[in-house]
């Protein structure tokens, strides 16, 4: 079945915005694209049109959170606390409802695709389930519902700490090893728009005689893993090993162009000549960054050094891939004290084509002929984007994801007018979701 959407403007590369643009779709991909007068049978799309947004890093569960830590004065270490213990609660049926509601407000602020770093594997004393993959289950399900694309990163956790058993909720967390990780995940095989990716969760919860059995597993899917995010994580690193968490993955194969390194804050000189000269994308979440205090990362001097840069939502403190985007130059100029370290291009190829790719997506995050029919609407007769111009640095600079009209995944409209058109009340969904586990 064919479908044509015609849009108002549309961002099909480079520094500007092309007016009037007909979309053709069939079978979920985009088959013609080209300069049109407002097309009879068409939908039309008012506003600006981009590709679909790609959130490559989150942790649905932890949209649970939202509000409840901010009195919490201290560091990323005593936030983990109250996240565990939500950790702890959490079955299959209430994960689903929860990822259902979180991922869509997602589709709502654009994102057509998520990247789930998933790591709550087993039940609540850390047994498998009768069903060793049912809270992955939940979560494609829950993506399946909302309409978007998930890539499952499914996490190897081994460890509560370099040389430390796991404890309490993390429990939940360990296979007992590498192989048991690497055959439960051999298992799992989703269909529809879900594909399963791998993920070291950082070098304090795998140890190194295990990380290359992680890597092996992982060959032919995107692998991620989080990387100095904290000092404390460096400082253990190096005391262990004798080396920094970016050169004991680099030792064992983990870093490449399938690769994505999430937040990599603390890092050295070397470090970032090795993240850049291998190709490994740069997973930055500049919200949750800011949320959990801990500190900027190099953004500017990895995508120089040549590494990609790709965005998440993380926490999901905050869903909104416009404001993570923009993050990261302004983030750079609060460090700097100069303007200008990003082309609105960037930032916004960053949120689409960079961030699909990372997923295993590589079709994806642009209009073109072959591409994904994967896209977005930014209105641009709200508040904030009224008068703005260029519509290009508009989009990137002052749209939110309360300027999200219309959003289309493989070819099918999930989000009309800002109405979800397949979850009900998303606000109340989220809100009783919350409550359950909370």
């Amino acid at each position: 079945m064919t479908t044509s959407y015609w849009a108002e403007n549309a961002w099909l590369g480079g520094d500007t915005v092309t007016p009037g643009v007909l979309i053709t779709v069939e079978d979920g991909v985009i088959t013609g694209i080209a300069s049109a007068p407002q097309a009879d049978g068409a939908t039309t799309l008012s506003g600006v049109t981009i590709p679909g947004l790609a959130n490559a890093h989150s942790h649905a569960f932890h949209r649970a959170l939202r509000g409840r830590t901010q009195r919490d004065k201290g560091t990323f270490w005593t936030w983990r606390e109250q996240m565990y213990a939500v950790a702890a609660r959490l079955t299959p049926d209430s994960y689903f409802a929860l990822a259902r509601a979180t991922y869509a407000e997602m589709a709502l602020s654009g994102i057509t695709c998520v990247g789930e770093f998933h790591y709550l594997h087993h039940d609540v004393e850390g047994k498998p389930y009768a069903s060793s993959n049912v809270m992955s289950d939940a979560l494609v399900a829950a993506a399946a519902e909302a309409g978007i694309r998930i890539t499952l990163l499914d996490a190897c956790y081994l460890t509560g700490g370099i040389g430390r058993p796991v404890e309490g909720p993390q429990a939940r967390f360990s296979d007992g090893d590498a192989d048991a990780w690497a055959g439960r995940v051999s298992a799992f095989a989703p269909s529809g728009l879900a594909k399963v990716g791998a993920a070291i969760h950082s070098v304090r919860a795998v140890p190194a005689d295990q990380l290359s059995t992680v890597v092996a597993a992982a060959a032919g899917r995107p692998l991620h893993l989080h990387l100095s995010e904290q000092r404390a994580e460096n400082e253990d690193c190096i005391a262990a090993y004798g080396f920094t968490p970016t050169e004991l993955l680099h030792q064992h194969g983990a870093l490449g162009p399938s690769t994505s390194a999430v937040h990599a804050t603390h890092l050295t000189e070397a470090d970032i000549v090795l993240l850049g000269g291998s190709r490994t994308s740069i997973c930055m979440c500049p919200t949750t960054e800011r949320d959990l205090a801990d500190g900027i990362g190099p953004a500017r001097s990895l995508a120089t050094a040549g590494a990609p840069v790709t965005l998440g939502s993380d926490s999901n403190a905050v869903v909104d891939l416009f404001e993570e985007a923009r993050g990261l130059e302004l983030d750079e100029r609060l460090r700097s004290e100069r303007r200008g370290h990003w082309r609105a291009a960037d930032l916004l190829g960053a949120a689409t084509g960079a961030g699909q790719a990372s997923l295993g997506w590589p079709g994806g995050g642009r209009l073109a002929k072959g591409a994904a029919a994967d896209f977005v609407t930014v209105a641009t007769d709200t508040v904030r984007m009224a008068g703005a111009q260029p519509l290009l640095e508009a989009v990137v600079f002052a749209a939110t994801a309360a300027d999200v009209r219309d959003v289309v995944v493989a070819g099918r409209r999930i989000v009309a007018d800002g109405r979800h058109l397949l979850v009900d009340d998303v606000p109340r969904a989220l809100a009783s979701s919350v409550l359950a586990v909370t």
